[in-house]
């Protein structure tokens, strides 16, 4: 069976790319600010911040988990999220080298 495009990459440039492919929606942005303003939420709470229905926000969620982003805990029926530092951590060296070799640049 013949390789997949991402195998061409690297194992730091896939993991980028899937987080800021998470990062792409704006619903998601707002899911991301709000949780860092209320530092821990129940999936409820973002239903009556954001302008979406129940299902759609469960799968932004959804989503922003499986990159990484949002960590989550059951907590009887409902599930608490709260964002996973770690990856953050990644996209802040990611774009700080960025723009640290783009401020450096004598092109153009």
């Amino acid at each position: 069976m013949g390789a997949t495009k991402t195998d061409h990459f690297t194992d730091q440039q896939n993991k980028i790319a899937i987080i800021t492919k998470a990062l792409g929606h704006p619903a998601r942005v707002a899911i991301i600010e709000y949780l860092l303003k209320v530092n821990t939420c129940i999936t409820g709470e973002i239903v009556n911040e954001l302008p979406l229905a129940q299902p759609t926000i469960s799968q932004h969620l959804k989503e922003l988990k499986n990159a990484g982003l949002i960590k989550g805990t059951i907590e009887g029926n409902s599930v608490c999220y709260c964002i996973d530092e770690n990856n953050f951590e990644i996209l802040k060296e990611y774009f700080s080298k960025i723009i640290s070799t783009v401020t450096d640049q004598k092109c153009c």
